[in-house]
């Protein structure tokens, strides 16, 4: 079911414009933009400090980014979602809470590498990508062998990949995607809840609807593999 534009979105977009940093298209199509399109963000001018730098991709109504952004003030954020009517959501929760270390692209995650520079991102979150069990939907997967491999590019030297999902399949063939493409994994749990990782996680309304259930939450934590 398509979701409904939100009322006088354009209207509420700009008005979030101090943490808007980067929208739509910039070429042609998505892979023009990937191979030709840079601007790339220079990160002390955009957080007005030097500090280190994570990435959620898919970032939904922002709840999690939100919530970690407070937790860890010593450390900027990038948040990234494709849908506007989505990513509003997330702007203006971060807006509206005065959180400072948070910036978000309104972009597909094919074209990263245009915005940010490579070997700058020190943890990419994961959560509750959308499975798309398709045979002929794999590419579109966010741990398939193409984000992957544009994952290693973004992430620091030892950098890490955190994900969470609801889906065993989704989980499953991930953890495989991670050992071919040179991740090492630190941490694991097929029931996050009760796990000896569960202290230090940002439960969103999303997983709780699903903890609810009864539903098991899978977690991972991969390293990426000395270059």
């Amino acid at each position: 079911m398509r979701m409904r534009r939100k009322h006088n979105l354009e209207a509420r977009v700009a008005a979030c414009g101090s943490v808007l940093v980067a929208r739509g298209k910039p070429c042609r199509n998505l892979k023009e933009a990937a191979e030709n399109y840079r601007a790339l963000l220079d990160y002390p001018v955009l957080f007005s400090r030097s500090a280190p730098v994570e990435l959620e991709v898919g970032c939904g109504n922002g709840a999690f980014i939100a919530e970690l952004a407070k937790r860890e003030r010593g450390c900027d954020f990038l948040a990234v979602e494709v849908c506007t009517n989505v990513i509003l959501t997330a702007m203006e929760r971060v807006v509206a809470e005065g959180i400072g270390n948070v910036r978000f692209l309104n972009i597909a995650a094919e074209i990263l590498p245009c915005y940010i520079p490579e070997g700058s991102i020190r943890r990419i979150y994961l959560n509750f990508s959308t499975p798309l069990p398709e045979a002929g939907r794999e590419r579109q997967r966010l741990t398939s062998d193409r984000f992957l491999d544009i994952y290693k590019k973004l992430l620091v030297p030892g950098g890490e990949i955190v994900q969470k999902t609801d889906s065993i399949d989704f989980f499953n063939y991930s953890l495989r995607k991670y050992r071919e493409n040179g991740f090492v994994v630190e941490a694991l749990s097929r029931d996050l809840r009760r796990s000896e990782y569960a202290a230090e996680n940002i439960v969103t309304e999303y997983e709780a609807n699903f903890s609810a259930k009864g539903m098991p939450i899978c977690y991972v934590r991969v390293k990426m593999e000395d270059r």
